[in-house]
């Protein structure tokens, strides 16, 4: 890889990264949080999720946290939505991008959002045409992409299909979710190709989990395939309340550390995200899942830069 590349790590921590943790952090300390990963670089972040305070406590506070993040040129702020009302509460509280996950089993997709797969492309189709009224993106991330914890494998082509909606209604971005971390790197390329010939022209990010360990080398495989957009959570944390034994996502560190010595740029500074993993552990009372906090940067011999 040359130094020519460019990857957007895409923070997914204040959304992702906190709706499973049994500690819940008050918009103050998101919006702490979230300004910390604008000073360290990041330009994409998923700050916020418009559902149900009742079914996910720990994102109850959209707004107050939409109201208080720092506002920057170039910095764009996403927020999850699952239905009609998620989309007028996001567009009132003034997110950038719109992000509406449709998972790709129906098992999976009832447990977590209450409908079937069928019925959440009814509802992307209305979010998509009054999102575009709006004049904001709005991107499909497609759950379980890889595999469901309920129904086993996830079929390919149902991905596809899938992705072949998005595209039709507009989608500015596809997103393809390892939602329990059971993908592998010959994945990534399948379904890499498969949503390309699907959604011809649509960018493509990927969202990894570190289950099974294999996150880091999914993304890896990703940027091979000319994928330039990765999400990521600072620390590491992470993970679906609807899903059994589900962890975190790839620790944005961590993955930092992966790109920048493979010659890939990211305009994000490696150490200061650590250092917020660091502290967004001693917040939530957890180990930092992610490990560069613990092992600190490859310094070179003869080399005393960090």
């Amino acid at each position: 890889m040359g130094v020519e590349l460019h990857t957007t790590v895409l923070e997914v921590g204040p959304r992702d990264g906190l709706q499973n943790e049994e500690r819940a952090l008050s918009p103050e300390d998101r919006i702490a949080f979230i300004t910390r990963c604008v000073e360290a670089g990041v330009r994409r972040i998923e700050a916020v999720s418009f559902v149900n305070p009742k079914r996910v406590p720990q994102m109850a506070g959209a707004e107050e946290v939409m109201a208080g993040v720092p506002r920057r040129d170039g910095v764009s702020y996403s927020g999850l939505v699952l239905n009609r009302r998620g989309l007028d509460r996001a567009l009132g509280a003034g997110v950038d991008e719109v992000n509406v996950v449709v998972v790709a089993t129906d098992t999976f997709c009832v447990r977590n959002q209450g409908r079937t797969t069928a019925e959440m492309l009814d509802a992307w189709d209305e979010i998509a045409a009054a999102s575009a009224d709006a004049g904001v993106p709005v991107g499909m991330t497609i759950g379980a992409s890889f595999g469901c914890p309920f129904e086993g494998e996830t079929p390919p082509e149902r991905v596809a299909e899938i992705a072949r909606r998005a595209h039709a209604a507009g989608a500015f971005e596809i997103a393809l979710a390892d939602t329990i971390g059971v993908g592998v790197p010959a994945q990534v390329r399948d379904l890499t190709r498969r949503v390309r010939e699907a959604a011809p022209g649509t960018p493509l990010r990927f969202h990894f989990h570190n289950t099974r360990n294999t996150g880091y080398a999914n993304a890896l495989a990703a940027v091979d395939e000319g994928v330039t957009v990765l999400d990521a959570s600072t620390g590491g944390f992470g993970g679906c309340p609807f899903a059994p034994a589900a962890t975190g996502n790839i620790a944005t560190e961590d993955l930092l550390y992966a790109l920048h010595r493979s010659g890939v740029d990211t305009g994000i500074e490696m150490e200061a995200v650590a250092a917020t993993g660091a502290w967004l552990g001693d917040l939530l009372g957890v180990p930092v899942p992610g490990l560069l906090g613990r092992a600190g940067p490859f310094v070179p011999l003869g080399d005393g830069s960090g």
